[in-house]
Formats: structure tokens, C-alpha cells, sequence
């Protein structure tokens, strides 16, 4: 027995020069989106997910207080709500990463997810939080509180995760743990250093778990800040860790795969990784 579901997941380069503002950004990257939303709509899609802070630049090489303004509410803000209009449209679960805005002066990366009938189900809140040279990310992000929920939507059970908390196995084995089916990690990560984990660290998360992993990044390079190429190369990874879709390094693209959810049980029954780990051992890992 199957449980196949289609999904797709968006990368794309910013649109607009830094210099605009970030109302601009956030319509002309909305715009650039919704060709594809109603592409994926059109093939069926069940579930979307688009890059980190899809809204705008990635702007954590600066320091610039003007991106502050990039925040908005969840659930109650402009684009979440476009959001749940389209979700409902399409029949389609969406994973919404945007620049939230708790309260003035109080911001966090997060993404909502939206249900197939267009309700909101909640959000995550990235939970780890970057401070080196071109990713000033603590000057503009609270660390998440919300923990590692999964989401329980019309089509699977879905967890999130945000580009540097792939780096982090713990909280991937929580949403395991949570019953996640599939993950969905938007991320802004550019060629250099860590490229060579991008291929590695998420596939091995989905063989530890059992579950379907969705990585996106977005492409392009983002002038004035220049920290590198980033090199799209957006894919989904199987519970055996086997990559079955991937996009280009340099173009705007949808990915859509076609996942069978019943391979997450076939596979954890193979792999007994939960009945046998042993977390009564595990202590230090919360005192060092």
C-alpha cells in the first residue's frame, strides 16, 4: 500500500537591488513566486515550500537596521495571508518561511504552515542562530522557543527546519520523534565552506529518522554584500537518504517529486533506530 504524495519545493535569486525598499522586495519576490505557485497548482502539487526569508534579500551580511521593517505577523500578516488564499485555491499545504515580527524589537526566522483547506496550523521558529563574519544573523533573529513541532496536515506529517539548524542532528531526531514524515529546510547557504555538507548532513538526517527530507536553497549572488554564489542545488532526500529530485545550481526552478510516505514505516521497521536508541544515556548532551 502507497500514501504517495506530490510535492515541490521553489528556489530563486532575489529580484531587486538592496538599495530598494523592503516593501518593494516583498512584492516583487511575492510576484516572482506566484507563477509557480499556480504551476504547482496546475500539476497537482500537495504540498509546497519556498527558500529561507522568501520575501527578500538575504540580509545578514549587513547590519542595517532597515530590514528590521522586512518583519511581519504570523499569522495576521500580508503574506501569510496571500498564503492561506492560495493554499485554499489549490487544495495545497504551503510552508511559508518569512522574517516574523513577534512584537517591536522582537524577531525571529520562522516559517508557517498552512493546511490544505488554507487554515493555519502554526510555525516554527529557527532555532539556531548563526554569529560569523557575513552571517550576522543574531543582530536580527531571536533564538526560536517553540521547540519542534510537526504539523499534521491533510497529506502527512511535516516538520521544519531552518538552514543552519541542519548543521545540529538533536533537533532533527526530535522531529523524528514528533512523528514528522517529512521535513522541509528552507535555506540562504552560499558556495565556500559548507557546500560539501549540503549533499551530506541532510541525507544522513533522513537515514537517522526515517523521514523524507526537503532542502531548498535559493541561487544567485546579492550585491553589495558579495558573501558568495548561492548555488541552488534544491532537492528532496527519501528515508534511505537517497536524493530522487534535484535543481540546478544557477536557475529559478521548481522541483516536483512524486513521495511515497509509506516508505517512512517500511523503513524505520527495517532500521529500528527509535526502539533501539538510548536516551537514558544521553545526559551530558544537556549539561555540556
Amino acid at each position: 500500500m502507497s500514501r504517495i504524495i506530490k510535492a515541490a519545493i521553489i528556489q530563486m535569486a532575489n529580484k531587486l537591488d538592496t538599495g530598494a525598499s523592503v516593501e518593494e522586495h516583498r512584492m516583487a519576490m511575492t510576484e516572482a513566486h506566484l507563477p509557480y505557485i499556480d504551476q504547482a497548482g496546475a500539476e497537482g502539487v500537495q504540498m509546497l515550500c519556498f527558500q529561507e526569508i522568501f520575501t527578500g534579500p538575504y540580509f545578514c551580511p549587513s547590519q542595517d537596521a532597515k530590514w528590521y521593517g522586512a518583519a511581519e505577523a504570523i499569522p495576521d500578516g500580508p503574506t501569510t495571508q496571500l498564503m492561506c488564499e492560495y493554499a485554499q485555491k489549490y487544495n495545497m499545504v504551503i510552508i511559508v518561511p518569512i522574517y516574523e515580527e513577534h512584537m517591536t524589537g522582537v524577531y525571529y526566522n520562522t516559517a508557517a504552515v498552512i493546511d490544505a483547506d488554507g487554515s493555519y496550523l502554526g510555525k516554527y521558529r529557527k532555532m539556531h542562530i548563526p554569529q560569523v563574519a557575513g552571517f550576522w544573523e543574531k543582530f536580527f533573529f531571536k533564538p526560536g522557543n517553540l521547540g519542534y513541532p510537526v504539523f499534521d496536515t491533510a497529506y502527512g506529517k511535516v516538520g521544519v527546519y531552518i538552514c543552519y539548524d541542519r548543521h545540529f542532528p538533536d533537533g532533527a531526531r526530535c522531529l523524528g520523534l514528533n512523528g514528522a514524515e517529512i521535513v522541509f529546510n528552507p535555506s540562504a547557504t552560499v558556495a565556500g565552506l559548507s557546500q560539501y555538507l549540503w549533499e551530506l548532513e541532510q541525507p544522513a538526517h533522513a537515514v537517522a529518522n526515517g523521514y523524507f527530507i526537503a532542502a531548498i536553497n535559493r541561487v544567485g549572488t546579492e550585491a553589495p554584500w558579495n558573501i558568495g554564489k548561492f548555488y541552488g542545488s534544491s532537492y528532496f532526500a527519501d528515508p534511505r537518504g537517497q536524493i530522487v529530485a534535484q535543481a540546478s545550481e544557477d536557475n529559478d526552478e521548481i522541483v516536483i517529486a512524486d513521495l511515497d510516505l509509506e516508505l517512512v514505516r517500511e523503513v524505520r521497521n527495517t532500521w529500528q533506530f527509535f526502539r533501539d536508541r538510548r536516551p537514558e544515556t544521553y545526559g551530558q548532551l544537556t549539561e555540556l
